[in-house]
């Protein structure tokens, strides 16, 4: 039995041959056509892309060193709770004594009430104005001055005379020349004082005073500045008070209170009734009430000046008030025995430096 030459697997199936080939020839062309386009895309017009995205470039990042680190502020100390503080019973006041009278059950501030420290405190210069002098630190207090007294004093109160002045005036740099005229009247019972400063013959300024003369000397009543409008103090000796026009509040009144005008005519009359009771080196203390206030005025006695006006001339004893407080006035007074002990000269200095000085030109008896 002879055996074939070729011979097939039995059951083998048959495999088309053109199909395969066309698939993987597709495959190959497929292949070159994305080869060619990936090697040709350079080469298309435009703007030629940077040569990094071209290439594959490998970066190297340097990290910088960390700078050295801040030295952190130390941590806050963890305040601790303060420990509760142990409540503690309340216990009873004591009970408070019986008021006195009303006034201890309910007493009013100082401050509410300021009228009864005046009066305490004027009470007190009355008492020793020597140790009031020494609390303000005036250095007229060591002179011992003569305090004030309610018992009657030895006083000559001169009669009825007009004293003419020569007046230089100063504001500032610019004197001004001027005249003062004090016309006093009295008859032995009562007085009448009037003070009168003209400028050009225009009256600018007039101080009038009006009492009794009893036996402390002069006792005022009333007393009267105007200047554009009057303003007047009164003293009510009946209530021991001095009132003012103005509503200020009143003062007590001090045994031998004068004015602005009589507190002149009173320190000759003091002077001329005993003149040993007041030497030099001593000093005399008067209130002197204004027309809105009052105060003690301390008059150093001071060595006697000659002193040349167009009266003549004269020996008179010098008497000067110091300024005691800011805006005192000083004043100066010369009075001259011969004259008996009325003014030849009156010098005031305001604390800014002006002031009026004036000079005795004549004087005249007058009949009231």
């Amino acid at each position: 039995m002879s055996t074939p030459a070729f011979a097939h697997a039995p059951d083998a199936p048959a495999v088309p041959s053109t199909p395969w080939r066309a698939l993987v020839l597709l495959t190959v062309v497929v292949a070159l056509v994305h080869l060619v386009l990936l090697g040709a895309a350079p080469l298309w017009p435009g703007a030629a892309p940077s040569p990094p995205a071209s290439r594959f470039v490998t970066r190297t990042i340097v990290v910088a060193p960390p700078e050295e680190e801040k030295a952190a502020p130390p941590p806050a100390p963890v305040q601790q709770p303060a420990p509760a503080r142990p409540m503690r019973q309340r216990q009873a006041a004591p009970p408070k004594p019986p008021a006195a009278d009303a006034r201890a059950a309910d007493p009013m501030p100082a401050a509410a009430s300021p009228e009864p420290a005046a009066e305490s405190d004027a009470a007190a210069e009355s008492t020793s104005v020597a140790a009031t002098g020494a609390a303000n630190g005036n250095a007229d207090a060591a002179a011992a001055p003569v305090p004030i007294e309610e018992a009657p004093v030895p006083t000559r109160i001169p009669g009825s005379v007009q004293l003419n002045f020569d007046g230089t005036a100063s504001r500032g740099a610019t004197p001004y020349k001027g005249y003062g005229e004090l016309m006093w009247l009295q008859d032995g019972n009562e007085y009448d004082a009037r003070m009168t400063l003209k400028a050009f013959w225009i009256t600018f300024r007039t101080q009038h005073s009006k009492g009794t003369i009893g036996p402390t000397g002069i006792e005022p009543t009333r007393f009267a500045d105007k200047r554009k409008s009057e303003v007047a103090s009164h003293f009510v000796r009946d209530r021991q008070q001095v009132v003012f026009s103005n509503n200020a509040p009143a003062v007590p009144l001090l045994p031998g209170a004068q004015d602005r005008v009589t507190v002149v005519m009173q320190l000759g009359a003091l002077m001329a009734g005993d003149p040993a009771r007041y030497p030099p080196g001593g000093a005399i203390a008067l209130q002197t009430v204004g027309p809105r206030d009052a105060d003690i005025w301390i008059f150093k006695i001071e060595d006697d000046e000659k002193v040349n006006v167009l009266a003549g001339e004269f020996v008179a004893r010098k008497l000067t008030r110091n300024p005691r407080k800011p805006f005192d006035d000083k004043l100066e007074l010369w009075l001259a025995p011969e004259l008996g002990y009325l003014p030849v000269r009156i010098r005031q200095t305001e604390s800014n430096g002006d002031g009026v000085d004036l000079r005795l030109r004549n004087q005249a008896a007058v009949r009231r």
